[in-house]
């Protein structure tokens, strides 16, 4: 059921129902993911508390002292509303927490079998964004990867949109599943459907 809360959460929400769902590892590839950033979101907990069920976390600390309390606080949250919880880059974290896999970006991406090889039970998924990493995540065993940015993005190491077309292309370059992120906002969010993608991701569109 989603929830009704209006504005970009809805929006996303709408064209996410959309896509066609995606199994891998027994688990069904949620389509709407949240990632959290410190800088851009100081209170992740409540932007989880009004995601869709079946939607994502990915809680990225980046080494902030309260790491651990927040991430059990995601946890906690996460059980109740039935989301999946990944850990970006902290395999450390992740274990502590009891998160579900993690999120690598894509200069750990090599990383990849050393982790499945310790955790066959997590999703592990990984950023890329050119057109080369999109081959060696799928080579390395990434369960799904997330490309971007597809449009112009406000994080602060965003390089050029990819735009539609761009995506189609990776999104044909491979079997693995392909997440959206990158200036994905209502506005935007409607001319990624039929792109083949398995899902959207975003930070701030889903604050509101």
């Amino acid at each position: 059921m989603i929830v009704k809360t209006g504005g970009e959460l809805e929006a996303l929400s709408r064209t996410a129902r959309t896509l066609a769902p995606r199994t891998v590892r027994g688990i069904v590839l949620p389509s709407l993911v949240f990632f959290t950033d410190p800088a851009r979101v100081p209170d992740p907990e409540s932007v989880a508390e009004r995601l869709p069920r079946h939607a994502a976390v990915v809680f990225r600390a980046f080494g902030a002292a309260h790491a651990v309390d927040q991430g059990h606080r995601l946890r906690r949250i996460a059980d109740r509303r039935g989301l999946l919880l990944l850990v970006g880059a902290d395999e450390d974290l992740a274990e502590t927490i009891g998160a579900d896999g993690l999120h690598l970006p894509q200069r750990l991406g090599n990383t990849a079998p050393a982790i499945r090889a310790r955790r066959s039970d997590w999703l592990l998924t990984q950023a890329a964004h050119d057109a080369e990493a999109v081959g060696t995540a799928s080579a390395l065993g990434a369960d799904a990867l997330f490309v971007s940015p597809v449009f112009a993005s406000n994080s602060p190491s965003a390089g050029t949109p990819l735009g539609v077309e761009g995506l189609r292309r990776w999104v044909g370059m491979t079997d693995t599943p392909i997440y959206a992120l990158g200036g994905i906002r209502a506005e935007t969010v409607e001319q990624l459907e039929g792109t083949g993608i398995v899902g959207l991701a975003a930070v701030d569109a889903l604050l509101s």
